[in-house]
């Protein structure tokens, strides 16, 4: 064996006791391409337990191992590293995700750079390739990349080493009209987004220390000409090992035209109270302290301002019956909204307003609110009093009468009886109305049974669904609701019991 053979043999094998251990991968090659070697590392990056799975040579590698680059195109098979050196080529950081054809569902990303041994005579003797496990840190960029392109606030990512832009997000493009390549690789001198920012000597301040830049207002210059008002700020961050800054920005024309659609939804609100001829109060809904009030409430109720606005409505005590502002309350909070409660208001005098109180939730200045709006029903009360009086006066000599226009009386009477519990008169059938007048003259089931002929049982199932229709539950509560409603008084009995 020669010389120059022995040291050649010799030099591989302390050359793999050096590389044996290291947690780089590394790969041993013939000029001939043949695979001689590999370490640990390397053999786990592949997803393999010796040599021999990683190929023969250089061709048999690439039938067994699918590479693509990190913009998800297939490697081209010449292009592979192992190809690449195996004619010789020397280069360093190529990034490359590489799949087992053996096993697609296990993938790992590599850095690959590759070294070229000469011998004596400065022919290639042994070709390496030198891999490092980027795995990890390939999905987190992956992650970070879709985070940045999902986010829907307009972003730009400025390499400080040369203050060249190499990633812009959609918002970004939305917003000012450039594409993408009008932004990827252009100097922040070209595209300078913190132009006429109003502390420009703050912004290169933190440009040269890398550190946060505050919020501020800018002027974007756009590709066809124009401006455009911004509020931008700079975070610094490292992305692939180099320092860079994370522009991102808010569209002042959009905030600006946010804010003017709410000052004049306010205003229209504004208006709409003040000038509104009805009372309208607006109270917290956790305190019920009295925020604002119309004109209209202190006229109509006679209160001056100052006792009015910051009192709670319990103390202002305007609501006639403590019990019914108790329920009202009550019932806004549990359903948020109330439609026209007939509630009695007094005012700063003493005199009483019969209101009929609607009320709906209101946020206002992050608040939540309740809105009342009080509908003075004096006047409407009063003709309905006097209706039913007059109806009253009526049905105290009803002999004359048809049932039917009676039962019609009655029925006129119960609409304008405030709040009565329970159906109409005329759900009832004809046999139900006898046995409810019956009732109300104070008879018993079996005394009702036996002055209409009919069995005990029958009288039972009448009496039960008068019960069911008119929404009463005895016997007394029967009497009191046939009495509210002016029925069954003593001229007046069920045919033939007069």
């Amino acid at each position: 064996m020669s010389q120059d053979v022995l040291a050649t043999e010799t030099n591989r094998r302390q050359l793999q006791q050096i590389i044996a251990g290291l947690s780089d991968g590394v790969i041993l090659l013939d000029p001939d391409r043949s695979i001689l070697w590999a370490n640990e590392a390397a053999l786990t990056m592949h997803g393999v337990e010796q040599v021999s799975d990683l190929g023969a040579n250089a061709e048999a590698y690439t039938k067994r191992f699918a590479l693509r680059y990190r913009n998800n195109h297939v490697v081209p098979v010449d292009s592979y590293p192992i190809s690449r050196v195996g004619r010789g080529e020397t280069f360093s950081d190529v990034l490359v995700e590489l799949t087992s054809a053996a096993d697609a569902e296990r993938s790992w990303v590599h850095r690959v750079r590759s070294l070229v041994l000469a011998d004596n005579h400065g022919e290639p003797e042994s070709l390496v390739l030198i891999m490092d496990d980027v795995t990890d840190w390939a999905s987190a960029e992956q992650r970070f990349e879709k985070t940045f392109a999902a986010n829907p606030a307009p972003a730009l990512i400025c390499r400080l080493s040369d203050l060249r832009y190499i990633k812009v997000n959609p918002g970004f493009l939305e917003m000012t009209g450039y594409t993408r390549d009008q932004v990827i690789g252009t100097s922040a001198y070209e595209l300078d987004v913190l132009e006429q920012a109003e502390n420009r000597d703050l912004v290169k301040q933190c440009l040269r220390e890398r550190v946060t830049i505050p919020q501020m207002q800018a002027e974007l210059r756009l590709p066809d000409g124009g401006s455009k008002q911004v509020i931008v700020a700079g975070q610094p961050l490292e992305l692939n090992d180099e320092a860079c800054m994370l522009f991102s920005f808010v569209d002042m024309a959009l905030r600006h035209k946010a804010e003017v659609a709410l000052r004049q939804s306010e205003e229209r609100f504004a208006k709409a109270f003040r000038l509104s001829p009805v009372p309208i109060l607006i109270c917290g809904a956790a305190d019920h302290l009295v925020l604002d009030v119309n004109e209209a409430f202190l006229d109509t109720l006679g209160f001056p301002s100052g006792e009015v606005l910051g009192i709670s409505i319990a103390q202002i005590d305007f609501i006639d019956d403590k019990n019914a502002r108790i329920r009202l309350f009550a019932a806004l909070e549990k359903t948020g909204s109330l439609d026209r409660i007939d509630v009695r208001v007094r005012r700063k005098d003493g005199g009483l307003i019969d209101c009929a109180v609607s009320a709906g939730t209101v946020t206002i200045q992050d608040r939540r609110c309740f809105l009342l709006v009080l509908m003075d029903i004096t006047e409407r009360r009063r003709t309905e009093l006097e209706l039913v009086s007059a109806i009253e006066e009526v049905m105290k000599d009803a002999t004359w009468f048809s049932r039917t226009l009676i039962e019609k009386l009655a029925n006129v009477k119960s609409v304008n009886s405030a709040q009565l519990p329970g159906g109409s008169f005329t759900d009832l059938t004809a046999r139900e109305r006898d046995v409810l007048g019956l009732i109300c003259e104070g008879l018993a089931d079996k005394e009702v049974a036996a002055r209409l002929k009919l069995a005990p049982n029958t009288v039972r199932n009448h009496v039960a669904a008068v019960y069911s229709k008119l929404d009463i539950h005895s016997r007394s509560e029967a009497i009191v609701w046939a009495r509210e409603r002016g029925l069954f008084s003593s001229e007046w009995r069920p045919k033939g019991q007069r």
